[in-house]
């Protein structure tokens, strides 16, 4: 009887560990997205330039995307709770004192700062995941947690949208302390303290050549679209992230204990759920860069209810994340991943027949596929990578998942964005070719500002136009989206694992616990 008891404590918490880790993680992906709708007013209160309100986003994403690797591996090196502690207790402090800024170059560094502290943060909480349960319960709990990661965006957006209609923009920072301080004591409460008896040497040549490779890759990315791919400054960085990578892959290949062996890509599930998560985070990242405009721009919502109109999305992730994993244990990896793939593809092409005068009813037929097979792919994929490396690894396999989450978003963003920038700019030659040569690369630089010459020039056919002119670009963006999804799902209907390999790559035997699973 007590043994029951005990075993059902352990249970209860096991659950308490998980909502603790969805908290931080929450915490971690709304911020991401939500600050976007909080920009007008930073660049009212601070002046900021659009460069400068470009960098307090920019900022986090590039000092998170470069320190996930080394975080991960210092969580797995000196225990996994302190560099949670430390990283829930550094974004809280950061987003206090971002109450009292009153500068845009102030934001920015604490923007960056809080990236530094996302790093230690994200990794931990799945590895803490993978660590606490059992192989029976973590298939539900990564699904789950990859419920979270897939839908915060969205919630993020949402609920600063509810603040803003009533409060200023620091209250956004705000929300961050209650909910880095919520976490911190949950985390001091009920997670345990976990590292490896054996833990992995630490690797500095590696640490520094992954964080200068990262930096310099993510920095090209986003810098490209307004400096141009082939500009020299996006060339130079994007090149010397390429050769840091390298550089990197041949250190870690000479090492008897490598901080990450790229000799890992080759297992099945590792490879293969990591260009799944690379792909779905470039289509997701892409498409949200280019939806928020269209609801707020064409279809004429307020940030808040354009925020709502992305809801579903989030309502069909996160629920159906958490019984995923049971599907993909039967029919195998490859069958799911590639469908959930497929899924986001038909998403995306649905979406690239939008019109003007479509209405919400077209925009949610192509949301719920949309979410449905980020949840379809994105669980099994991110278990496959966890499940692929032994225990002392879980904090570098958890950063993987990340990384991969982080570059497929930024390369998203700035392909698909370029994309439907070249499309716009081409179709707005032929309507601004009679207006004064400054009035027409001002419409032709976005549908925002098309609309303000527009009006200020009386004219309704420059808006109409320019309307068209970026649904034509929305088109051109979405569509690109969703052959790279359409490629995903052949090269993990290829390559992942199948039915027979799924319960190991499920983490659902021993075999996740310290077996090394086949190259085959």
């Amino acid at each position: 009887m007590f043994g029951k008891l005990d075993r059902l404590d352990e249970r209860q918490r096991r659950r308490a560990v998980l909502r603790v880790m969805c908290l931080a993680l929450m915490m971690v992906v709304a911020a991401v997205a939500s600050l976007n709708v909080a920009l007008p007013g930073i660049a009212r209160d601070t002046g900021a330039t659009q460069t400068q309100l470009q960098w307090i986003v920019d900022a986090y994403a590039l000092a998170f995307a470069a320190l996930l690797l080394p975080a991960g591996a210092l969580g797995d090196r000196i225990g996994r709770r302190p560099v949670l502690l430390f990283g829930l207790g550094l974004y809280g402090g950061a987003s206090l004192v971002a109450l009292v800024a009153h500068t845009a170059p102030q934001l920015i560094a604490l923007r960056a700062v809080m990236g530094i502290a996302a790093a230690c943060v994200m990794p931990v909480t799945l590895s803490v995941i993978t660590t606490v349960f059992p192989p029976e319960e973590r298939g539900k709990a990564v699904g789950t947690w990859v419920g979270v990661a897939a839908g915060g965006g969205v919630l993020g957006l949402v609920t600063s949208g509810v603040l803003l209609e009533w409060l200023s923009w620091p209250s956004v920072f705000g929300l961050n302390v209650v909910m880095a301080t919520l976490a911190l004591l949950g985390t001091i409460a009920v997670v345990p303290a976990t590292r490896e008896a054996t833990p992995p040497r630490l690797d500095p040549v590696g640490t520094a050549l992954s964080v200068g490779a990262l930096a310099a890759f993510v920095y090209g990315i986003i810098e490209a679209p307004e400096r141009g791919w082939t500009s020299a400054t996006t060339i130079a960085t994007v090149g010397a992230g390429a050769l840091g990578l390298i550089a990197f892959v041949v250190w870690e290949l000479r090492r008897t204990s490598p901080m990450l062996d790229p000799r890992n890509f080759l297992r099945r599930g590792f490879g293969a759920g990591s260009l799944s998560i690379t792909v779905q985070f470039f289509a997701a990242f892409g498409f949200l860069f280019l939806a928020l405009p269209y609801l707020q721009l064409v279809q004429g919502l307020s940030p808040l209810r354009a925020a709502g109109a992305l809801l579903p999305m989030a309502l069909v992730v996160m629920p159906l994340s958490r019984v995923v994993p049971v599907l993909a244990a039967r029919v195998g990896v490859r069958v799911a991943g590639a469908a959930g793939l497929a899924s986001m593809a038909v998403g995306l092409t649905i979406f690239a027949t939008l019109g003007v005068t479509s209405s919400y009813w077209h925009f949610l037929l192509g949301l719920l596929p949309f979410g449905a097979g980020m949840a379809l792919a994105g669980a099994p994929a991110t278990t496959a990578i966890v499940a692929s490396l032994p225990p002392a690894k879980q904090g570098v396999a958890s950063a993987v998942n990340d990384v991969s989450r982080e570059l497929g978003g930024a390369l998203g963003i700035a392909v698909l964005g370029s994309v439907f920038n070249a499309a716009y700019r081409s179709a707005m030659a032929a309507p601004t070719a009679a207006l004064p040569p400054e009035a027409a690369a001002h419409a032709r630089a976005s549908l925002a500002a098309a609309q303000q010459v527009g009006a200020r020039l009386g004219s309704h056919d420059l808006v109409t136009a320019a309307e068209s002119a970026f649904m034509h670009g929305l088109g051109r963006g979405l569509t690109a989206g969703a052959i790279a999804l359409a490629l995903g799902a052949a090269f993990v209907a290829w390559r992942a694992p199948g039915r027979a390999e799924s319960t190991a790559n499920a983490g659902l035997t021993s075999g996740a616990h310290g077996e090394q699973p086949s190259l085959a």
